[in-house]
């Protein structure tokens, strides 16, 4: 028995699945476009009298927080918010506040997929980049590195 020829679609002159009426779904996509600080401050309002005290263990505080605005094109804005309060009694030690932020392509997903990953994924990119930079920051404003 001879087998009909078929075509690169896989099927014998049948065309796209969009005609067999099968939806178009368009590929997914999801990658970093671009990396980048978008604010930065660091205090050390005790300096320098408190780098010399002994004994300090400060109490760390930290709070996180993300944000997103749509670009336009399937590309997002993600913002990742950082803040970091060393204080020891009543005392500031340093006070670090950042914004990591990255724009992403998020394309072809669902709407609640999207939002996922906006929330989740997205944010957990920029977080390496987030830690390096205010463990860097509280070195070279004189303490000891902060691993968060």
């Amino acid at each position: 028995m001879a087998e009909s020829p078929t075509d690169d679609k896989g099927a014998s002159g049948t065309g796209s699945g969009a005609a067999n009426g099968e939806s178009a779904v368009s590929p997914r996509q999801f990658g970093l476009r671009q990396l980048y600080v978008k604010d930065l401050s660091f205090e050390a309002p005790n300096s320098p009298g408190i780098l010399t005290e002994t004994g300090l263990e400060p109490e760390i505080k930290l709070n996180l927080r993300t944000s997103h605005r749509d670009l336009g094109r399937e590309i997002s804005e993600v913002v990742l918010h950082v803040s970091v309060h060393a204080l020891a009694g009543q005392r500031t030690v340093f006070l670090v506040e950042l914004e990591q932020a990255g724009t992403f392509q998020i394309s072809g997903f669902p709407h609640d997929e999207a939002r996922a990953i906006i929330g989740i994924a997205c944010p957990n990119a920029l977080f390496p980049y987030a830690r390096e930079t205010i463990s860097s920051v509280v070195q070279r404003g004189g303490f000891a590195q902060l691993l968060l």
